[in-house]
């Protein structure tokens, strides 16, 4: 099972990832670029350039790529697209669409984790939050518009539910699809 967790940022991505990990064992959580980038020495704009999402985009190509079975992405490729998208590039024409596709089609469940009420009263707040807006709209709509063809017969789970219920309702998913 390999499963990508995407959102804007302030979302819980993170904390839900290692929750389900935490949940099941056989899962490993993978970084998100961001984190393996800084650690690498990546100097990061404040707010991220257009070439930070770029790197990112790339990082998280390579990591979809690379990592074995039982991976859990925090973040996906979806997620730099629209921070690209939301901060004004065509994605078309910045992005290798074919490599993208491959590493999104090694999922086998994508996570989708929006701006929700529970989001805005329970967890930190967030920055940026013009950008953090756009780019739940604008993943949003690629997930579900996929003007790319992306994400072909990929399953998504948008989490919409209660922060308490969250890793239930990805265990109930992992559990249709026979893992």
């Amino acid at each position: 099972m390999r499963i990508g967790v995407s959102g804007p940022h302030g979302t819980g991505k993170t904390t839900l990832v290692h929750e389900l990990c935490s949940r099941f064992t056989e899962l490993t959580p993978i970084e998100e670029p961001y984190v393996l980038l800084e650690e690498d020495g990546h100097d990061f704009e404040y707010p991220p350039s257009h070439a930070d999402y770029r790197a990112q985009l790339t990082r998280s190509i390579h990591l979809l790529t690379t990592e074995p079975d039982g991976s859990v992405f925090d973040r996906t490729p979806l997620d730099f697209l629209a921070y690209l998208s939301a901060t004004g590039l065509d994605i078309e024409s910045v992005t290798d669409t074919a490599a993208a596709r491959k590493a999104l089609a090694t999922l086998d469940l994508l996570v989708l984790v929006p701006i929700t009420l529970d989001t805005e009263r329970l967890l930190p707040p967030a920055e940026m939050l013009g950008l953090r807006r756009a780019v739940d709209d604008t993943l949003l709509e690629l997930a579900y518009t996929d003007p790319l063809d992306l994400l072909a017969n990929i399953p998504v789970l948008e989490l919409t539910v209660p922060l308490t219920d969250r890793i239930e309702t990805i265990a109930a998913m992992i559990r249709e699809s026979g893992y």
